[in-house]
């Protein structure tokens, strides 16, 4: 599992992942079909992810009705990009179409 945040045109949104990598073209695909063409992913450590999020990160790992490989961990921008430093995000990844 990876986490990453992902700066997209409306603001940022925290998801996990099982891809190994931003860049694969199956989540770029899963991104698409949300709207989300162009962005800038950083992945984030996992550990810190977890323990920031607590019993949410419990719940959205655990929720059976989702069953694909990309889940959408938060959403509001705000939250998201507050709840993390520059120095814990990983080197960015850029797509675009």
């Amino acid at each position: 599992m990876k986490a990453g945040l992902i700066f997209t045109g409306t603001g940022p949104i925290l998801i996990l992942t099982t891809y190994d990598s931003f860049k694969d073209e199956k989540l770029v695909k899963k991104l698409a079909t949300k709207g989300i063409n162009k962005f800038i992913a950083c992945e984030l450590p996992l550990e810190t992810v977890k323990k920031k999020y607590g019993n949410h990160y419990t719940v959205v790992m655990g929720d059976l009705k989702q069953t694909d490989d990309l889940r959408v961990l938060d959403y509001n921008g705000y939250n998201v990009f507050y709840n993390f430093t520059f120095a814990e995000m990983g080197k960015p990844v850029y797509h675009e179409p």
